[in-house]
């Protein structure tokens, strides 16, 4: 019971930091780029300062307004410029000059491919949630589905294109062509696969109450021994009786 607790603890704070930590940097972040702009703009002389005759509170607020639109201003031009070909080739020449630095060109290539995965819109390239068994039957992943194969006869298995991407970091991960009959379909959205997947199941829905009764029951079915009784409470002497025993050598 003192393990189980311990365990619970511990779960509960990792999963506390997965949720403080994006928060706190993201206003850490704010409020650095913010002071940065007021200390900025209030070095102007007070000649060409028009708010240096308002109440000092009116003044603070148009400062804080201020330090938080021109950021905001300067993403926004940030990602004009990343949709047209001059300002897509000026990001481009920064990026290379970048990632030739040893340590920081690996960190922002693996941030910019996560925030990707994560901030683009994942409904246009993944259809569903499901699960199939990988790495061994048995062993169910959670997988996307990114389209299907066509087949060369109507009656044939329809065959699925997913993607297995990997946990903490889903950017990277397999492709694989399974029988759609061989998969399990997840009544979760993608973003509810991604808080998985980032957190190593920790944060994010129920995966038992998401499939199917149907496929657990037949799942259940396929995975029970042949020679096992069907609903039939044994005790460990009728156990032995029914399971196969090995001779020894």
């Amino acid at each position: 019971m003192l393990q189980n607790f311990k365990q619970d603890l511990k779960n509960d704070l990792i999963a506390g930091l997965l949720v403080i930590i994006p928060l706190a940097t993201t206003i850490w972040l704010t409020y650095t780029v913010s002071t940065w702009v007021i200390r900025f703009l209030t070095r102007f002389p007070k000649q060409l300062n028009p708010f240096t005759s308002l109440h000092p509170l009116l003044v603070d607020f148009i400062n804080l307004a201020i330090g938080l639109a021109v950021p905001l201003l300067s993403i926004l031009l940030i990602g004009l410029m990343a949709r047209n070909i001059a300002g897509r080739w000026l990001l481009d020449f920064g990026e290379r000059i970048l990632q030739s630095i040893p340590l920081a060109g690996s960190v922002y290539k693996t941030l910019k491919q996560l925030l990707e995965t994560v901030l683009q819109d994942s409904q246009s390239r993944f259809r569903r949630v499901i699960l199939v068994e990988y790495p061994r039957r048995g062993l169910w992943a959670i997988a996307f589905v990114t389209g299907s194969m066509a087949t060369a006869t109507p009656d044939a298995t329809r065959m699925l294109s997913v993607f297995v991407p990997t946990t903490p970091n889903p950017t990277s991960g397999w492709y694989a062509v399974v029988p759609e009959q061989d998969v399990i379909n997840l009544s979760i959205s993608i973003e509810e696969a991604f808080k998985v997947l980032l957190s190593g199941g920790i944060v994010g829905p129920d995966l038992a109450s998401a499939v199917p009764l149907d496929r657990i029951a037949r799942e259940a079915e396929e995975s029970r021994p042949a020679n096992l009784p069907i609903n039939s409470v044994l005790n460990r002497s009728r156990q032995r009786s029914v399971l196969p025993v090995e001779e020894d050598c």
